[in-house]
């Protein structure tokens, strides 16, 4: 997919920027990617507008970090499938992706 593809404008205007959240008790995932062929999945919380998202890792563990859009397109799932975004994901709460 294209960064266009991953971050069409509808999503990009839903991005707070990086830490305007981190004072919310419950802060909210607004884009999710994923690997077709991985169990891995990224959740965007906040966006630094360029490459650099602060969210939700679900990998080996569920953890809070930052990650790159570049990095994870730059990057292949077990069988060499590209980054995807779920675009049948709605803004969700990050308590409620916890608690999943």
């Amino acid at each position: 997919m294209t960064r266009e593809q991953l971050l069409p404008q509808e999503v990009l205007s839903r991005l707070p920027p990086l830490y305007a959240t981190e004072a919310d008790e419950d802060q909210v995932a607004q884009v999710k990617f994923f690997y077709l062929d991985a169990s891995w999945r990224w959740y965007g919380i906040e966006f630094d507008g360029d490459d650099l998202f602060f969210g939700l890792v679900d990998g080996f563990e569920k953890e809070f970090g930052y990650f790159r859009l570049s990095e994870l397109m730059a990057n292949r799932g077990r069988f060499g499938m590209e980054i995807e975004r779920d675009f049948y994901f709605e803004p969700t709460s990050v308590k409620k992706l916890l608690a999943q």
